[in-house]
């Protein structure tokens, strides 16, 4: 009886919390009713490594469907140089960054920042600009215009190499603990094209590409109605709107994709990385990417017969379907104690004033009309927020200034390491992990940090356990 007796008492200490609620009546109080979808009923559950962040919306039509795959083996194909026995896959520029989409979003996913000098570019590549114009964004520089392309064609120099080293910087939590940040200085060699010493750099990795269909379909009024530029209410949050250039309505709207919510929609996103980053032509960007001293109007390119562009409006319209469509995978462990405790903190340390966890889409979005007046959960605002020194880069873009970021989408953050066997995060990837990211935040989200960094060991894992399910 004196064994049953203690034994009943430890399943009483175990199976209660500390406010004295049994754990099934704790998280009956603290679980919101579908919090685990994170797109409504368009979520998915998919939670391996080449399903996760690749499936699209369950409610696609034939025809879509039909899209979605021609667009998904666009994103995977590989572009070789013109001209070539293919005739769909042809045109990649004499310089470039990558030859495939998934080389920088490799299933979907996060690319990778430079981690030893020389090494190829998988996701990540430098911004650079001489100056920056409100109206019509970052001013290209010199003979690199506004980002360095590390690779090209056979007979033609590339831009740059580039070569990292790393600061280590060390803190202590208030309970002793002690953490180890790490800060990657990146410079360029072998400067083919002249001397990028003066240039305004900004080195980025490629985000995950899931959900970008929600984002696409959310109203400007949706996202202006968290801004608080001059802090009215006066909590130390001033998140703002970046406007930048639409090219196809020719005016300025609101930036919702990019690091600085640099590019207003979609499709404008995904013609940006053809140029930018592959230098094909597309008929929002049908400028050749021409290095100097070659005559790009003597070479070969990748179009077709009829065609003036690379990447025709077919081809564009198949990999646009196939981009809004991907779905984001459902939350993990999301009725668990430790989580439901950690989302409890997530809010009374302000982290849910910039990431925001409740939207609604427009509901006049032509593209895929199931993606129209649907809840989403993205964990962003959209806005640019003041996020200090630490990780300013220095370089304006648009309305943005250098200590300036558009607030990152944490959906699927804990699947990445499942997706891509890596956990880098922030702008560059300097954060190895999440408890990294959020010990780099600063200016705005300062109070933020240092609410997490008093919290106990205990609650800042329970913190870091909600973040992963998402």
């Amino acid at each position: 009886m004196k064994y049953l007796y203690i034994g009943v008492l430890i399943f009483i200490c175990f199976s209660c919390t500390s406010d004295g609620l049994s754990d099934e009546e704790y998280i009956s109080i603290n679980y919101e009713l579908d919090e685990e979808k994170l797109v409504s009923d368009l979520s998915i559950e998919a939670f391996t490594a080449d399903k996760a962040f690749g499936r699209g919306i369950p409610i696609l039509s034939d025809l879509e469907l039909a899209f979605f795959g021609v667009g998904n083996a666009m994103f995977d194909q590989s572009w070789v140089s013109a001209p070539a026995s293919t005739t769909s896959r042809d045109g990649l520029g004499q310089i470039f960054n990558a030859r495939a989409c998934s080389a920088c979003h490799l299933r979907d996913g996060r690319g990778k920042p430079v981690l030893e000098n020389g090494a190829g570019s998988e996701g990540f590549l430098i911004r650079l600009s001489s100056g920056n114009d409100l109206i019509t964004g970052p001013i290209g520089f010199g003979n690199y215009g506004d980002q360095l392309q590390d690779d090209s064609n056979l007979g033609i120099d590339k831009e740059g190499t580039i070569n990292v080293h790393f600061e280590t910087i060390t803190g202590t939590y208030p309970d002793g603990e002690t953490y180890e940040l790490r800060k990657p200085i990146y410079t360029i060699v072998d400067e083919n094209y002249g001397s990028l010493s003066n240039a305004k750099q900004s080195p980025r990795v490629g985000q995950q590409v899931i959900g970008l269909g929600f984002i696409d379909a959310l109203s400007e009024a949706s996202i202006l109605a968290n801004e608080d530029i001059n802090d009215i209410d006066g909590d130390g949050i001033s998140g703002k709107a970046n406007y930048v250039w639409n090219v196809k309505e020719n005016k300025s709207t609101i930036g919702k994709f990019g690091w600085k919510a640099n590019q207003p929609t979609l499709e404008q996103q995904i013609a940006a990385a053809f140029s930018g980053d592959m230098g094909l032509t597309t008929s929002i960007f049908p400028d050749e990417n021409c290095p100097p001293g070659i005559d790009c109007d003597e070479l070969y390119n990748g179009n077709n017969e009829g065609e003036t562009v690379e990447v025709t409006d077919t081809q564009m319209s198949r990999i646009m379907v196939y981009q809004a469509a991907i779905s984001v995978p459902i939350r993990r462990d999301y009725n668990t104690i430790d989580v439901l405790e950690g989302k409890a903190l997530f809010s009374e340390l302000e982290c849910a004033k910039c990431h925001i966890n409740n939207f609604t889409t427009d509901n006049n979005y032509s593209l895929l009309t199931q993606l129209e007046n649907i809840t989403i959960r993205p964990y962003s605002d959209f806005l640019l927020h003041d996020m200090g020194d630490d990780l300013a880069d220095n370089r304006a873009d648009f309305l943005a200034n250098g200590n300036e970021w558009r607030t990152q989408p944490l959906w699927g953050l804990g699947m990445i390491e499942t997706v891509n066997d890596h956990t880098f995060l922030l702008h560059d990837g300097r954060a190895r992990n999440i408890e990294e990211a959020i010990l780099w935040h600063g200016g705005e989200a300062e109070n933020a940090k240092n609410n997490f960094k008093n919290l106990s060991k205990e609650s800042r894992e329970q913190v870091l356990k909600f973040l992963n399910s998402l």
